[in-house]
């Protein structure tokens, strides 16, 4: 790891006159930490300076209902939400992928708004002796070489996996990032916040350097809405998923009113598969209809040389996430 300052600012706004006389990738906000310091290790990223947010406090980490739905402070831990009631009793599929990602000892460091920044895990990437196409290079080394780990929904260059269970969850739930500047704060729609990484812009999100994240959204639910979060992972516990599925049914009146499905693991960025949703409107929830929807959800995966595994695997998993949506008490 290189050399670097350290500044423990008192007010966002001394945050912000940090960031302001800094060139950009030259300074990173430091929370958890959990995964900026191991990029730094690897030296993946090398800033020059260490701004710690985590004592500020115009950002919290509260977690409250509000007249509008939820509102999640950027500097709550995994664990805060994974065991916070209102989640469990409300957001049912955000309480479980907080429960499924990493260890508890991370879980505890972990925040939502560092959680949702975490860089991919690709093996090309991490390797600081590689340059690969997300750090700027000209090709991304999976297509032709281990890739059993990688998309089959690309639409990138890059063929690398978004990390975050708890991002598939929120876009899930129509969520929002409230992200703040130093003379601005705007909110952004999970389904914008989240980018496919393009030769201009070779990163996950639309967050902007002067920018940091200071909450997170989620619209009210129908009462009768049902969710769950569910994973696959190549060991038992604490890893990141091979697939994911997030997902929601609201059914009334023995018919699916609302369905939404999300794919961790699949994709450089959580990944929404809206031909599924629009197959399940207004249909009886069951076994067919379910598995429709899990095959018409691989409708233009492109998997790699040693990763089309991952297709019946989302398909399984899709259908046990469905059938647990409809069983399930209304969350």
């Amino acid at each position: 790891m290189r050399p670097f300052l350290y500044e423990r600012p008192e007010t966002i706004d001394e945050v912000f006159a940090l960031l302001d006389r800094a060139a950009p990738e030259s300074s990173k906000l430091l929370a958890g930490g959990t995964d900026l310091l191991p990029l730094m290790k690897d030296e993946i990223v090398a800033p020059n300076e260490l701004i710690d947010i985590k004592r500020l406090v115009e950002i919290d980490d509260q977690i409250e209902l509000t007249a509008d739905g939820l509102r999640i402070g950027a500097l709550a831990t995994l664990a805060e939400i994974e065991n916070n009631p209102f989640v469990r009793a409300d957001y049912a599929a955000l309480s479980q992928a907080a429960g499924l990602a990493a260890s508890p000892q991370l879980r505890n460091m972990a925040t939502i708004g560092g959680n949702l920044l975490q860089r991919p895990r690709c093996w090309y990437f991490r390797d600081s002796e590689v340059h690969c196409w997300l750090k700027g290079g000209e090709e991304c080394f999976a297509v032709e070489g281990e890739n059993q780990l990688h998309a089959i929904f690309d639409g990138s260059p890059c063929h690398a996996v978004h990390p975050s269970d708890l991002a598939a969850a929120l876009l899930m739930f129509g969520a929002s990032v409230v992200a703040r500047g130093a003379t601005h704060e705007r909110t952004i729609a999970i389904e914008d916040f989240f980018t496919l990484p393009k030769a201009d812009h070779r990163i996950e999100h639309m967050l902007r350097p002067d920018e940091m994240i200071v909450a997170i959204t989620l619209p009210s639910r129908p009462t009768t809405a049902r969710s769950v979060y569910v994973k696959a992972m190549d060991r038992a516990v604490w890893a990141f998923a091979l697939i994911g599925v997030a997902a929601l049914l609201d059914v009334q009146e023995g018919r699916i009113a609302e369905a939404r499905l999300v794919l961790s693991g699949a994709a450089p960025i959580p990944w929404r598969v809206a031909k599924a949703d629009s197959l399940l409107l207004n249909s009886t929830p069951g076994p067919k209809i379910f598995g429709d929807a899990a095959r018409l959800a691989m409708d233009g995966a492109e998997p790699l040389s040693q990763n089309a595994y991952k297709l019946p695997l989302a398909e399984a998993l899709i259908l046990r996430a469905l059938a647990a949506a409809a069983e399930s008490p209304a969350t």
